[in-house]
């Protein structure tokens, strides 16, 4: 029997307010945890020999899935916990017999250790968390994973029909040392199989999702499909190395418009080359926290394309849903930005880039969100409902990037709040609009917080000093902004040589419903403007070495005097 129709009822819900909260937080948690760049996987198998599906078994797993699963996946294994309308992608409906990641064919059930990867190691770019106890103090151990596990098989009753029996399903997944290295004739072939299996008309020319024109796709539960943006690896849900990619070409993703390419592209070695050229695609992260800014000589560039970008030093820096206040949204669509920064002796520009797949540039005010929707904290529910509080779909809300600087000088650690900083410790906001920048006009808004609570303020016209040049191609945004090194306003950043400037970032994705403070943020980088080393400096170490260099051999001459006349 099938639960995968019923639905919680609103006063339920209301009731389990609290819980949600508790439950939201905690999952968000986890996410800081899976978008890290240096996350480290669980083990992909076990390792020891899967015990038996016991009765005795079964009801431990029971009593895990109640306390640990629950909260997402419901009661019932139909995917709707009290945390379930709070995430995108929404937790799996197990009722439905519906597997995303495995190694058998398309259509088919999953193995027991397909299942157990899963568990184990958790899905990047989601809210299931990895329940390897290796991996983290409150995670499960091999028998307590089985347990669960087959406590969710309990769900489908397929898995006791011997013709559903997922093991005669199987595909074939080739050792990594039995195919192609990864190089460039490789990676060359795999962009062939790339364009002939026209994967482009979906994941965009360079694998950054842009080749969906509009929301049009749903999954197998109604919900829109954001096409996979494959140059993110923290966004590849099942593991982005070759081997994993592969799988995935070879099985199709149940559920969702991926399909299985076994038959479009029948050779394992073509598969395996258009693997390769997916994680060539992939964004290399940088790990510094400090951008040196470039010195040039003469005039600052005026476009984001111009070729001296290419030579500044890169900066990524990571985002994530906007929580720290209401209204919480936890669904960012942009989590890298990347900054680089040049300057000269009067001025500064900054470019940064961001990948976007749809370029929005109108904004409806009459669709923004009402922050009075959202009780504040202790009452129903602070967190954004992804699918039916605000507006994802386009032409609704344009793009922004937000750069936010503190305003004093730095005194040993202390820095401003991350968001909006505090009463003490302003920041200054160099807000960039798409829609004003698509009508040529002045782009770049420049204001004033002190703390989330209130509302930051917009400096006056007079005081506008940043300006800016913006391009959207293939799937990515580049904004420059542009700014004279420092200004007589107390209240704006001032770009001093030598001095490490706190540096943070805002995003907005329009057509993601993502407005005022629903957005994505960072938290403190810091941009240096390393001054040039005086030529006195150069000048006195040459004497120093001079005169060291002198006094020693006056030293071993006056000790050979000595001992030739002593």
């Amino acid at each position: 029997m099938r639960f995968g129709g019923l639905k919680h009822s609103t006063a339920t819900r209301h009731r389990l307010s609290g819980v949600v909260q508790f439950v939201v937080m905690s999952i968000l948690v986890f996410c800081w945890v899976l978008i890290l760049p240096s996350t480290v996987f669980a083990a992909a198998q076990p390792t020891k020999p899967k015990p038996a599906a016991t009765p005795e078994l079964i009801e431990e797993g029971k009593v895990i899935y109640f306390k640990r699963c629950s909260f997402c996946h419901g009661l019932l294994g139909d995917g709707n916990g009290p945390a379930a309308d709070f995430l995108d992608p929404r937790p799996r409906d197990f009722t439905l017999g519906t597997f995303k990641f495995r190694t058998t064919q398309s259509g088919e059930l999953p193995t027991d250790e397909d299942l157990f990867r899963t568990v184990s190691r958790g899905l990047t770019g989601t809210a299931m968390q990895a329940f390897d106890s290796d991996l983290f103090k409150n995670g499960l151990t091999e028998e307590q994973r089985w347990a669960v596990i087959y406590y969710i098989k309990t769900f489908v009753p397929e898995f006791e029909d011997p013709d559903f029996d997922p093991y005669q399903y199987l595909i074939e997944v080739p050792d990594p040392g039995s195919m192609p290295a990864v190089n460039d004739e490789s990676v060359a072939k795999g962009r062939e199989v790339f364009e002939k299996a026209k994967c482009w008309e979906c994941h965009g020319e360079l694998g950054r999702g842009d080749g969906q024109e509009a929301f049009d796709r749903t999954d197998d539960w109604g919900f829109p499909i954001r096409i996979r943006n494959v140059t993110h690896p923290w966004k590849i849900k099942a593991g982005d190395e070759v081997k994993d990619i592969y799988t995935r070409f070879t099985t199709g993703i149940n559920g969702t418009p991926m399909p299985s390419f076994i038959e479009g592209v029948p050779e394992a070695k073509d598969r395996w080359y258009l693997a390769t050229f997916i994680k060539s695609l992939q964004h290399k992260l940088t790990t510094h926290s400090v951008l040196k800014a470039k010195l040039v000589e003469g005039d600052l560039p005026d476009s984001p394309e111009d070729e001296i970008w290419r030579s500044a030093e890169p900066m990524d820096i990571r985002l994530t849903g906007q929580v720290v206040a209401a209204p919480r949204w936890q669904n960012p669509s942009i989590e890298l930005a990347t900054l680089r920064a040049v300057y000269n002796e009067n001025d500064i520009a900054l470019m940064i880039h961001w990948d976007d797949p749809f370029k929005d540039v109108t904004h409806n005010g009459d669709a923004e969100f009402n922050p009075a929707d959202i009780s504040k904290v202790g009452a129903f529910n602070s967190y954004v409902n992804p699918n039916d509080t605000v507006p994802r779909q386009l032409e609704t809300f344009r793009d922004s990037i937000a750069l936010q600087f503190a305003v004093k000088p730095l005194e040993g650690t202390k820095r401003p709040h991350f968001l909006r900083g505090d009463s003490s410790n302003p920041v200054h906001l160099w807000i960039w609009k798409s829609d004003l920048s698509e009508q040529n006009g002045r782009a770049v808004e420049e204001a004033n917080a002190r703390g989330w609570k209130q509302a930051h303020k917009v400096q006056d016209e007079e005081q506008h000093q940043v300006s800016s040049n913006a391009v959207w191609d293939k799937g990515r945004w580049s904004v420059l902004m542009k700014r004279p090194l420092t200004t007589e306003d107390r209240n704006d950043v001032q770009f001093n040589k030598g001095q490490f400037i706190p540096v943070a970032v805002n995003a907005w994705d329009g057509s993601n419903g993502e407005h005022d403070m629903v957005m994505s943020l960072s938290t403190w980088h810091y941009i240096f403007l390393e001054a040039p080393t005086p030529i006195s400096v150069y000048i006195y170490t040459l004497l120093a070495v001079l005169v060291t260099g002198a006094l020693g051999f006056w030293l071993v001459r006056k000790a050979q005097a000595e001992n030739t006349f002593g």
